[in-house]
C-alpha cells in the first residue's frame, strides 16, 4: 500500500469538495440571507485542510494500485463526510449537532435520504440547497468526477473507477480510455438535471424548488425543501415528472449512453437487467394501487393509482420521495415496499438496494438450482439474455449476498440492543443499508428522535449501502 499516493490523491479530492460549499453563499445572497459567513469558513477549512495533505506529497508520481483505490474510496467518503457536516455545525441558528451534521451530511452524500432535520420549510434557502447539492454529488460519485479531473494532474483513475462504480460487472468501458467513460456518464446525469428541473419547472414548481428537486430526483436521492416532501406541492403533473426522472434515474447509465450512441430506444429492451427493473416496478405497483383501492385508503380509483404507482416507483428505485404517510398504508403494503427497496435500481445507476443485475442472478441461480435436482449430471449455465456468465461472477454475487445478510443482521441486533423496538430497528437498517431514506414505526417520518448510538450505527450502514459493502469490508479482512 503506497500511502503516499494515498496521502496526495486525498489532499487533491478535498481541495475539490471544498469548491462545493461556495454554491449556497450565492444563493443565500440571492435571497438575502444572513449567516453565510459559516460556508465561506467550512470551505476555507476543508481547502486548507485539502492543501496541507497534498504540499508535502505534491510531487510524488506513482502509478496507483487497486488496493491503494479502495483505501482513497473508504478514507474519501468517511472524510467527506465529515467535512461536509461543516457547514451545518459552525452556525448557531439552527442549532445542529456534530452527531446529526455527520448523519445528514453522509444521507445526503450516500443519496439515502434519511434526515433528522425538522421545520424544513423555514431553514435559510443556502442550507437546503446545501443538502440537495451533497445529494447531486453524491449521486453520481464525486470520485468518477475526479476520475475525469485527475489524470490531468497526473494521477491514474481506473482503480479508483472500478472501487467506486455500483454493480457487479465493473470492468466494462463505454469508451477506450477511463477518463473519456467518466465523463460520457457525467454528460448523461448533467443532461437528465438539467431536463428534470425544466421539467418540474413546466409543471408548477417555482424555480428554487424545481432546481433542487431535480437535484436529488437524478441522483435517487429523496431530500426535499419541504417536510411534506412531494406531497407539499399536491399536483398531479409534478408527482408525473417525478416518476419518469426516478425510472430513468434507476437505469443504468451504461445503457443510457448505449442508447444515444445507437440512436434507439430498442437498446433498452435488449437488456435484461432493464426488463426485470420494469416487471418488478410494474407488479409492485399494480398491487399497490390493487390494495389501496380495495381497503378504501384513498376515495377514488385516481387517489389509489396515482399515490400507488408513486410510492411504488419511489421506494423500489430506492428514491424516498412521499406524497402521503406510506408507512401509516394498511395491511402489508409498508413492509413490501421496503422489501422492494432490497432489490434498488439497476447496476451503473444513481439508485440503491442489492441492484436488479443481482437479484435476478440470484433467482437463475435458485432456478439452475431446482433443475439440477432433477437432472444431476446436466451441465447448465446462468444466462442474462443470451449470453452465459462465468461462474465467477455468480460466486461473487452470493459471496456479497451472504455478507449482506450477515451485515444486516448484526446492525438489526445492535440497534434492538440499544433499545429500539424491532419494527423499526429492521427498517432503519433496510433502509440505510439500501439507501432508501424513510423507514417504518419511530423513523417512518424522520431520524430525530433515535440516539446518537443508533445514527452513528446507520452512519456506517448508509456508507456500507454507498460503497457495496465489499469496499469497505475488504479493508478489514487479513488478505488485504
Amino acid at each position: 500500500m503506497q500511502l503516499l499516493v494515498i496521502q496526495r490523491i486525498l489532499g487533491l479530492l478535498l481541495m475539490v469538495f471544498s469548491v462545493t460549499m461556495l454554491p449556497p453563499v450565492l444563493v443565500g445572497l440571492w435571497y438575502g440571507e444572513d449567516g453565510l459567513v459559516s460556508f465561506i469558513d467550512a470551505f476555507a477549512v476543508t481547502l486548507a485542510t485539502g492543501f496541507l495533505f497534498w504540499v508535502p506529497v505534491a510531487r510524488v508520481r506513482r502509478e496507483m494500485r487497486l488496493r491503494d483505490g479502495f483505501v482513497v474510496v473508504v478514507m474519501f467518503w468517511s472524510v467527506l463526510g465529515l467535512f461536509g457536516a461543516l457547514p451545518m455545525v459552525i452556525p448557531e441558528t439552527p442549532a445542529i449537532s456534530f452527531t446529526d451534521a455527520v448523519f445528514e451530511s453522509l444521507s445526503g452524500l450516500t443519496t439515502t435520504g434519511a434526515t433528522v432535520l425538522t421545520g424544513l420549510d423555514g431553514l435559510p434557502k443556502s442550507l437546503l440547497f446545501y443538502r440537495q447539492e451533497l445529494q447531486w454529488l453524491g449521486g453520481m460519485g464525486i470520485i468518477v468526477l475526479a476520475v475525469a479531473i485527475l489524470p490531468m494532474l497526473g494521477v491514474g483513475g481506473m482503480q479508483l473507477y472500478r472501487a467506486e462504480t455500483p454493480g457487479p460487472v465493473k470492468d466494462t468501458k463505454l469508451t477506450p480510455r477511463i477518463t473519456q467513460t467518466a465523463k460520457a456518464l457525467w454528460y448523461i446525469y448533467l443532461g437528465l438535471t438539467v431536463a428534470c428541473a425544466l421539467a418540474f419547472w413546466a409543471a408548477g414548481m417555482d424555480l428554487f424548488d424545481a432546481v433542487s428537486h431535480s437535484f436529488s430526483t437524478v441522483a435517487i436521492g429523496g431530500f426535499s425543501t419541504h417536510d411534506g416532501s412531494i406531497g407539499y406541492f399536491d399536483s398531479a403533473p409534478i408527482e408525473a415528472v417525478a416518476v419518469v426522472f426516478m425510472l430513468l434515474s434507476g437505469v443504468n447509465f451504461s445503457l443510457h449512453f448505449m442508447v444515444w450512441r445507437s440512436r434507439s430506444l430498442l437498446t433498452y429492451t435488449h437488456d435484461a437487467e432493464f426488463r426485470t427493473y420494469v416487471l418488478v416496478l410494474g407488479t409492485v405497483a399494480v398491487i399497490c394501487v390493487g390494495y389501496l383501492y380495495l381497503t378504501q385508503t384513498f376515495d377514488s380509483w385516481g387517489g389509489a393509482i396515482h399515490h400507488g404507482i408513486f410510492q411504488a416507483v419511489s421506494i423500489g428505485t430506492t428514491t424516498g420521495f412521499t406524497t402521503s404517510d406510506y408507512h401509516r398504508w394498511p395491511g402489508f403494503l409498508p413492509v413490501l415496499l421496503l422489501f422492494v427497496s432490497f432489490i434498488g435500481g439497476c447496476a451503473g445507476s444513481t439508485g440503491g438496494g442489492m441492484k436488479v443485475i443481482r437479484f435476478l442472478l440470484l433467482v437463475k441461480q435458485g432456478a439452475r438450482e431446482l433443475q439440477r435436482l432433477v437432472h444431476p449430471s446436466a451441465q447448465i449455465a446462468v444466462k442474462v439474455g443470451s449470453k452465459p456468465l462465468n461462474d465467477r461472477v455468480v460466486d461473487a454475487v452470493w459471496g456479497f449476498f451472504s455478507a449482506y445478510v450477515a451485515v444486516f443482521a448484526v446492525m438489526l441486533l445492535f440497534l434492538m440492543a440499544l433499545g429500539m423496538d424491532q419494527v423499526t430497528a429492521f427498517s432503519a437498517v433496510a433502509a440505510t443499508l439500501n439507501n432508501l431514506g424513510p423507514g417504518l414505526g419511530e423513523v417512518g417520518p424522520n431520524y430525530a428522535s433515535i440516539t446518537d448510538g443508533a445514527k452513528w450505527t446507520l452512519d456506517v450502514a448508509m456508507l456500507l449501502g454507498r460503497l457495496e459493502i465489499f469496499t469497505l469490508l475488504v479493508l478489514i479482512s487479513p488478505a488485504f
